[in-house]
C-alpha cells in the first residue's frame, strides 16, 4: 500500500510541475506605452484589436523598452515575467 501512495504522488509531483512549466504565456505583439512609475506596460498582442495594461514584475527593465517596439513577452495571468525585441523578419535576397 505504501508503495502505491508513493508512486501516486510521484505522478501527482510530475503533473504539477508541467502545469507550472506552461502557466506562462508567450505573446508577440507591440508596445503602446510604459508606465516605470506605475510598473505597467500597455500592449497589443499581434493579431489583436485591444490595448492590454500588464504589471511588470519587479525583474523586467522598463527601461529597455519604447512604445511603438515589437517585442516578445511570457505572461502569468497580468503579469509581464520576462521582455524581450521581437526577432526582425528579414526579406530573402532578390538577384543574381
Amino acid at each position: 500500500m505504501k508503495k502505491v501512495a508513493a508512486v501516486l504522488a510521484v505522478a501527482v509531483m510530475v503533473v504539477s510541475l508541467f502545469s507550472l512549466a506552461f502557466a506562462a504565456e508567450m505573446q508577440k505583439g507591440t508596445v503602446k506605452a510604459v508606465d516605470a512609475k506605475a510598473g505597467t506596460i500597455t500592449f497589443t498582442a499581434d493579431g489583436a484589436h485591444t490595448d492590454v495594461v500588464l504589471k511588470a514584475d519587479k525583474s523586467v527593465d522598463l527601461g529597455a523598452v519604447k512604445a511603438g517596439e515589437k517585442v516578445e513577452i511570457s505572461t502569468e495571468k497580468d503579469t509581464v515575467m520576462s521582455l524581450k525585441a521581437a526577432p526582425v523578419k528579414r526579406k530573402a535576397p532578390v538577384g543574381c
